[in-house]
C-alpha cells in the first residue's frame, strides 16, 4: 500500500472539537423480509429519507462510491463478496460495476446484494438476485461500466451492504480500489447466491469492480462527493471500523434532521495528486467518472493538493491553484457547490522541507481568502499543533505526522459546517 496522501474542502465556522452522536444503526430491508431491528435515532432517520409518497418527487442518488484504478491481473473466474457502508437510505437500489481500465471484457455471471451479518456471512434471507437490463449475468467490454436494474426494497441508512459476483472471463489488469480499509472475501467457483461465509475464504483488503451504489429517494435529499488523496481514503484510520472522516461525516448527516445532503460518496485515492496521474488519474482527469456522473450530487468536497506539494516535482502554488480553478469552473458548469479545505500540516514526514512548506502556506491562503470556492473547511487550523503550526497536533497523529488517527479524522468531519453543505445555487 502507498503511504501517500493529500487534502481540499468548506468554510470554516464551527468548532472541530464538539462531541457528535455516533449516527444510527440501520439495516437493509428488502421485500422479501420484515424490518431488522434499529435504533429510535436510526429509524427516524429513515422515515425523514423515505420518498413520500404525496406532493413530493423521489430521484436517484449515490449512497457509497470508491474511485477505481488500474489493478494487477487476478484470476480469470473469481467470486468477489464486497463489503460497503452505505450512507443515505432508499429504495430500488442499484450498483455500478466497471471495467474502466481492463484491456478485455469481463462478464458477471452473478451478482447479489444482501446484509452483513458477520463476515462473510449474510442475514438469513436477505440476499437478493442483481439483474442487468433483466438479464442475471453481463459483459461488459474494456473501458466501460454497467449500472444493474433497481432492486425492489428499501436499503437502510448505515448498512453494511453485502454485494456478492462471480466474475468470468477476467484478463490483464482489473479495475478496483486498492486501499478499502475494510475486509472483503474471495472464493473460488460461483457462491455469490449463498448467504453462509463457509466458502468465502479468502479475506482481502481491495475492492474489485464495484464502484458506486445508488438508491432512490426524496427529491430534497442529495449528496456530497469528497475528492481526495489517502486522507480523505482513510489511512491510519482502524480497518473495519468506517472510521475515515467522510463516515464520521456521514454519520453526522444521517442524524442531522435540519440536512438535505444525506449521500456520501467517498472517492479519495492513496497518493492521488491534483496536476498529476500517478495514483490513480489525477482529480481534474477523474472529475468526471468518480465525482460528476455520480447521482444526485449536490456538493463536491475537494480536499487535495499534499502529494503535488512535497513530491518534489517542482508545483509551484500558481499551478496548483489554477488546478483547483479548473476543478471549480467545471464543478459549477455541472450546477453543483464546491467546498474547498485547507492543505494540512506534514512537518515530520520524511519528504517535508522548507519549500513545500512555502508553497502550502500560499495554496492555503489562497484557500481561505480567494472566494473562488463556495465554502472552505479549515482543516490545517483544526489539525495543526499550536506549538508547532507546521506539525499535525500529536493528539491526532497517526504516527506518521501526515495522516490523522481516528480521532484526528472524527474532529475533521466535526469541522465541516453542515449548512455549507448545502447548494444555494
Amino acid at each position: 500500500m502507498r503511504a501517500n496522501s493529500a487534502h481540499a474542502g468548506a468554510r470554516w465556522v464551527r468548532s472541530a472539537y464538539r462531541r457528535r452522536a455516533v449516527g444510527v444503526v440501520c439495516a437493509l430491508v428488502m421485500a422479501v423480509c420484515g424490518p431488522l431491528t434499529a435504533t429510535p435515532a436510526a429509524q427516524a432517520a429513515q422515515t425523514a429519507q423515505a420518498p413520500q409518497k404525496a406532493g413530493q418527487g423521489t430521484h436517484t442518488v449515490v449512497t457509497w462510491g470508491a474511485s477505481a484504478d488500474k489493478q494487477s491481473p487476478g484470476p480469470a473466474d473469481r467470486g468477489y463478496r464486497l463489503i460497503v457502508r452505505t450512507s443515505v437510505g432508499g429504495t430500488d437500489l442499484r450498483i455500478r460495476l466497471t471495467n474502466a481500465f481492463g484491456d478485455h471484457p469481463v462478464t458477471f455471471v452473478s451478482a447479489y446484494a444482501g446484509l452483513r451479518k458477520q463476515g462473510a456471512e449474510l442475514v438469513r434471507g436477505s440476499n437478493r438476485r442483481l439483474t442487468f437490463g433483466r438479464a442475471a449475468s453481463v459483459t461488459v467490454p474494456a473501458g466501460e461500466t454497467v449500472l444493474s436494474d433497481p432492486l425492489p426494497g428499501r436499503l437502510a441508512a448505515e448498512s453494511d451492504l453485502v454485494v456478492s459476483l462471480y466474475v468470468t472471463g477476467a484478463q490483464g489488469p482489473t479495475t478496483g480500489h486498492g486501499m478499502a480499509m475494510q475486509t472483503s472475501y474471495a472464493a473460488s467457483g460461483d457462491h455469490a447466491a449463498e448467504e453462509g461465509g463457509a466458502n468465502w475464504t479468502d479475506p482481502m483488503g481491495s475492492w474489485y469492480w464495484l464502484d458506486a451504489v445508488s438508491v432512490e429517494t426524496s427529491a430534497k435529499a442529495g449528496a456530497v462527493v469528497t475528492l481526495g488523496d489517502s486522507v480523505t481514503d482513510g489511512w491510519a484510520s482502524a480497518t473495519d471500523g468506517n472510521r475515515r472522516w467522510p463516515d464520521y461525516l456521514s454519520r453526522r448527516l444521517q442524524a442531522a434532521s435540519g440536512s438535505t445532503v444525506k449521500g456520501v460518496a467517498n472517492e479519495g485515492i492513496s497518493g492521488n495528486k491534483v496536476l498529476a496521474d500517478g495514483a490513480g488519474e489525477s482529480a481534474l482527469n477523474r472529475l468526471e467518472r468518480d465525482v460528476l456522473s455520480q447521482p444526485g450530487v449536490s456538493t463536491v468536497f475537494l480536499f487535495e493538493g499534499i502529494n503535488d506539494i512535497k513530491a518534489h516535482t517542482g508545483v509551484t502554488a500558481d499551478q496548483l491553484i489554477a488546478g483547483y480553478r479548473q476543478i471549480i469552473e467545471r464543478v459549477h458548469a455541472a450546477g453543483k457547490c464546491v467546498v474547498g479545505a485547507t492543505v494540512m500540516p506534514f512537518k515530520g514526514w520524511y519528504e517535508y522541507d522548507a519549500e513545500g512548506e512555502a508553497v502550502r502556506q500560499e495554496v492555503n491562503d489562497w484557500i481561505r481568502n480567494s472566494g473562488a470556492f463556495d465554502a472552505v473547511t479549515d482543516f490545517d487550523r483544526i489539525t495543526r499543533n499550536p506549538y508547532d503550526q507546521q506539525r499535525i497536533l500529536p493528539f491526532f497523529d497517526g504516527g506518521d505526522h501526515l495522516h490523522p488517527n481516528d480521532k484526528g479524522m472524527q474532529a475533521m468531519a466535526d469541522a465541516v459546517d453542515l449548512s455549507a453543505l448545502r447548494c444555494a445555487g
